[in-house]
């Protein structure tokens, strides 16, 4: 039997079927999908499959059901042939929107009229996409005679290029809106439409009118609709993942949720089993989070609160560019995912989110690192030390290396002035610290005596760590009078309490005192 292949970058669903590459069977929710309703919105994260499996959708619905032979499709559905009109924003650089909108469209117009073999229009409506989206679908339903499936990849890709620019972004969005609104005036013509992007940006700002646009983002039933789950790396890429130590792979790419099972990004598998089973930052390697970092900046957030923070439904659909809440964008980007759902007493729902794996946490805390001490150094110079002497239980270097990092990061870069003399302005620090190695970290980590300032795990080892900021009480006594490290006894590592006294006019540690239990 031929070796199978990855299908690193495929987004053709043809090629993989036809080419002997592994596939995920998502058809279930193909199935799902034309059976029972008509206007689709999802968001995903990018490199999640998203394209994919619009292209498994478009080969559906064009009725070519040979390909689907051995799926679960196959003998589901009755693949009646509907012409399919495609727009993707996806490989668009949108830094200069008119000229770069106007030659994607153009773009997909024209490959649209040739692949349906309609006639073109004349070259002036391409510069008009509301009435070229409305001239092609009325020319696909009557040259077909059957209703049109229209399928939008990565919709909001020129806003969220311009996200840091609100005046641009604002016009991106309204060109887009214009578009879109041709889905609600030509519904009789619509067999089936899908709009697929990163962000969920509210049906106010760029779907008003289309109300029986139905979200599955966070429906329950197409939670796998895109990415792999453990067990699809235990059955379909079973023998690609002999060897490989599924434990640390868990801790690597596993946990986005989407309120099914626990998900992998596609694209950190793929390469991760490419490059010989190396564990390394594939995902984030494709894109740095320059935009983040900048509203990070400008709202002055406090880092330890993205991990555990809670954000209503509400939040999290209401996201515009006037409004730009930072828990809706991480999670929508894919830094934070849905770690629990919370139930109101009303009836609604809340979510509490938190970073998905190891991957994206020592990612973006280095990130954030590399940025409050404005050096790039931080991974040559102090990772692999730091992570030996946590190993070791080497308190002592742990602690001159934190002092040696403190000494280069101005104290206002981050947070704001007015808490620089409190705790959590230093918890934020040395969170960044430990949470760029990849460890667990917990900040307001609650007991039933209290809550301890900071909690480090390890392989091997428990950290309780309290702090305190110019002040004479020492900090190891609170964690002994209130014994915060019973919480851990049972895991059966060895514990150490940490007291560290800041100062706040020396910007850095000035006392410290440590104790095994």
């Amino acid at each position: 039997m031929a070796i199978k292949r990855l299908p690193i970058g495929m987004q053709t669903f043809s090629e993989l079927i036809k080419n002997n590459y592994y596939y995920i069977d998502k058809t279930p929710f193909v199935y799902k999908l034309v059976s029972s309703g008509k206007f689709y919105f999802l968001s995903r994260p990018r490199r999640f499959g998203k394209t994919l499996f619009l292209d498994t959708l478009a080969e559906a619905m064009a009725g070519n059901r040979e390909l689907f032979k051995g799926l679960y499709l196959y003998d589901k559905y009755d693949f009646k042939s509907h012409p399919v009109i495609r727009l993707s924003f996806g490989s668009g650089d949108y830094s200069k929107l008119q000229a770069e909108l106007e030659t994607a469209f153009e773009l997909m117009f024209s490959n649209n009229y040739r692949e349906l073999k309609l006639p073109r229009p004349d070259a002036s409506t391409y510069k008009n996409p509301k009435l070229a989206l409305a001239d092609l679908i009325q020319k696909a339903y009557d040259r077909y005679e059957a209703p049109v499936v229209v399928l939008i990849d990565e919709y909001d890709k020129p806003i969220l290029d311009n996200l840091t620019r609100p005046e641009v972004a604002r016009e991106a969005r309204d060109i887009l809106k214009n578009l879109y609104s041709v889905l609600k005036d030509y519904d009789r013509y619509i067999r089936l439409a899908f709009i697929t992007g990163v962000s969920k940006f509210s049906k106010l700002s760029l779907f008003s009118g289309l109300n029986n646009l139905e979200d599955i983002t966070v429906n329950p039933e197409f939670g796998e609709i895109c990415g792999y789950t453990q067990e699809d790396l235990e059955t379909v890429f079973a023998d690609a993942m002999e060897g490989a130590r599924m434990d640390l792979v868990q801790l690597w790419y596993n946990g986005y949720s989407y309120l099914g099972k626990k998900l992998y990004n596609p694209f950190d598998i793929l390469l991760f089993l490419s490059n010989g089973k190396t564990f390394s930052n594939y995902w984030w390697q494709t894109g740095s989070p320059g935009f983040l970092i900048e509203i990070l900046k400008r709202q002055r957030y406090y880092l330890p609160d993205l991990e555990n923070s809670r954000a209503s439904e509400e939040l999290l659909n209401a996201f515009d560019i006037d409004r730009i809440d930072i828990r809706a964008l991480l999670w929508q980007a894919g830094y934070l995912t849905i770690k629990q759902v919370v139930d109101d007493p009303l009836g609604g729902r809340a979510f509490i989110l938190g970073v998905p794996n190891a991957e994206v946490q020592r990612s973006l805390n280095e990130y954030f690192l590399n940025y409050l001490g404005n050096r790039v150094d931080y991974t040559v110079q102090y990772r692999s030390p730091l992570m030996t002497a946590l190993e070791r239980a080497d308190i002592d270097t742990v602690v001159n290396m934190l002092k040696s990092l403190f000494a280069g990061i101005p104290y206002n870069n981050y947070v704001n002035n007015e808490i620089v003399s409190a705790e959590g302005f230093w918890a934020s620090l040395v969170y960044v610290f430990f949470a760029a190695l990849g460890y667990r970290v917990v900040c307001e980590d609650a007991t039933n005596q209290g809550r301890i300032d900071m909690t480090l795990e390890t392989f091997t080892d428990v950290f309780v760590i309290e702090f305190k900021v110019d002040s004479a009480e020492a900090p190891l006594q609170q964690i002994e009078r209130r014994r915060y490290w019973e919480k851990y006894q049972s895991l059966g590592k060895r514990i150490h309490l940490l007291g560290i006294t800041f100062s706040s006019e020396e910007r850095n540690i000035t006392a410290w005192e440590s104790k095994q239990i």
